[in-house]
């Protein structure tokens, strides 16, 4: 470091000084918590919605009229609403800690910098499609769009730990072409098959509360649920097809098959899920659980994805060489 450099540094407060200058126990720690986070958050968006208190809490950012907090008249619904509010204050500290374990890494490692500053600004935007959720009454489409935010969220945490633990990706590919090309069309089914998932629940029983405010019933998406269903279906069977090209190819060709197998292992329960759940009537607890594999899913996609190329280490940052290719043989 030049004098200058040092000069600098010396001048910073000694807290600034105590942050990580580079990948260590306290920044896996605190990626890996964002991302568990992200996928909790999830299953408790869940809840609220399984449990019928999704207006719980009747407004917002207040919980009531009068009050921020859940009042002892609003019971367990109220409780339940307001629990899972709380825990998005959770989810703020943890992404502030993650943002200030890589802030010093801003020109070694950007690409931990700007994902640990997506995942903090996604946050109040997250906030504000909730409070929406509940200011139309509980309008599917807000949902569902809550929904894809905190799917957003989940890919760039994911992300966050994979490269927090591989380092900077490269240009460099680790299988050929074709390979990764499959997987990348693999991961826009995946979308697609979430965003139906989206639909269906938005046209199936579970509303989010049993009536509003006005006593009048919830608004759903108009669509046949049985046909949505059906719908759904059909992205999610070419996802595993897709998935299991990707696997066999893998042993076939040698190369890592780690990141495809998990994301097979995910398909194959989201699937035994999805399909019980549908023929038992839809019961709460399989639908809170089809939504946490959803997450669970995008989230091995993202790092088979991640996977397909070389990526520099956890303590490196390098450059490849333009264009060059491993081979695959």
């Amino acid at each position: 470091m030049t004098r200058a450099g040092t000069s600098v540094e010396q001048a910073l407060p000694t807290r600034w000084l105590a942050l990580p200058r580079r990948v260590d126990a306290r920044v896996v720690w605190l990626t890996w918590a964002s991302f568990v986070v992200e996928v909790v958050l999830i299953g408790t968006g869940g809840l609220v919605r399984l449990t019928a208190s999704g207006l719980g809490c009747p407004t917002w950012p207040r919980c009531t009229a009068g009050s921020f907090t859940t009042t002892p008249e609003m019971g367990i619904h109220g409780v339940i609403e307001f629990g899972n509010r709380l825990l998005t204050f959770v989810l703020v500290v943890v992404a502030i800690a993650t943002f200030l374990s890589v802030v010093r890494m801003r020109r070694q490692r950007p690409e931990l910098f700007w994902l640990a500053f997506a995942q903090g600004i996604s946050i109040p935007v997250q906030a504000v499609i909730g409070g929406l959720s509940v200011l139309t009454n509980l309008n599917p489409y807000v949902v569902g769009l809550h929904f894809v935010v905190s799917t957003v969220l989940v890919v760039i945490t994911a992300t966050l730990v994979y490269r927090t633990l591989n380092g900077p990706g490269t240009r460099v590919l680790r299988v050929p072409t074709w390979y990764r090309a499959v997987a990348r069309i693999t991961a826009v089914v995946v979308g697609i098959t979430v965003l139906m998932g989206i639909l269906t629940t938005g046209s199936g029983p579970h509303a989010g509360a049993l009536t509003t405010v006005q006593g009048t019933q919830l608004q759903r998406t108009g669509f046949a649920l049985t046909v949505m269903q059906h719908l759904h279906a059909i992205p999610a069977y070419a996802t595993f097809a897709l998935t299991l090209v990707l696997v066999v190819a893998a042993v076939r060709l040698h190369l890592s098959s780690r990141w495809a197998v998990l994301l097979l292992v995910v398909e194959f329960v989201q699937i035994a899920v999805g399909l019980t759940q549908a023929r038992t009537g839809l019961p709460v607890g399989l639908v809170g659980a089809h939504m946490v594999l959803a997450g669970l899913l995008v989230s091995a996609m993202t790092a088979l994805v991640l996977s397909t190329r070389q990526s520099a280490g956890p303590g490196e940052v390098r450059a490849a060489a333009p264009g060059t290719v491993h081979s695959a043989a």
